[in-house]
């Protein structure tokens, strides 16, 4: 093994575990903007009747939330002095990347075929999700960990029951799962993360 790679690797870890303190407390903005996100395109779904456009519709409200994440990622490095794609940064996007590949993919062959699939996207998306936040969870408080696996159990639960349940196979239906669980639930985890790192501070 390289002992310049081993020694960087190390080094990148090190630096994410003193850090996750920090990267907890900047989570919390992260995750209501992504709540905020989530739940504004559920409701804009609600009117557009998205229908046959879904996962297009929802791969869309997904990059807007990427990019402002991306957006808040940047300014709180530039507050701490940092360098936006430092080591830690890579080794976080490398954890989550294979799951968000997967979960393009995912949308992009249900768009093909006109979303004829979106009750099944919905759940599969809350999986890898869940899954990408799991892999992240390595580097971060286990706060996370725990969130990736409600995603992660919710979504196996849903794609065993939606099968037999005709009302969640419904278009609106679909919209507001996506609503609740990247929206409704990323919100209440951020406002969480939020009142409990201010009562920490105060201590």
């Amino acid at each position: 093994m390289d002992s310049h790679w081993a020694s960087d690797h190390l080094q990148a870890i090190r630096t994410l575990m003193e850090r996750s303190a920090l990267y907890r407390r900047a989570l919390a903005p992260i995750m209501i903007v992504s709540g905020t996100c989530g739940t504004a395109g559920a409701i804009l779904g609600h009117f557009l009747e998205v229908g046959p456009r879904f996962s297009l519709f929802w791969l869309g409200v997904g990059i807007v939330t990427l990019a402002a994440a991306l957006f808040l990622v940047r300014k709180q490095a530039l507050g701490e002095h940092e360098a936006f794609w430092s080591p830690p940064t890579r080794r976080v996007t490398t954890a989550v990347l294979p799951g968000f590949l997967v979960g393009l993919i995912v949308g992009l062959s249900d768009a093909l075929r006109n979303g004829a699939a979106a009750w099944i996207v919905a759940p599969a998306w809350i999986t890898i999700y869940g899954c990408a936040l799991h892999a992240a969870a390595f580097f971060m408080q286990r706060g996370i960990k725990l969130f990736g696996w409600i995603l992660i159990l919710a979504g196996c639960g849903l794609l065993i029951v939606t099968p037999s349940m005709p009302g969640l196979q419904q278009a609106q239906a679909t919209n507001y799962l996506m609503g609740f669980f990247f929206g409704v639930l990323h919100l209440a985890y951020g406002i969480y993360i939020y009142f409990t790192e201010q009562r920490r501070d105060e201590m």
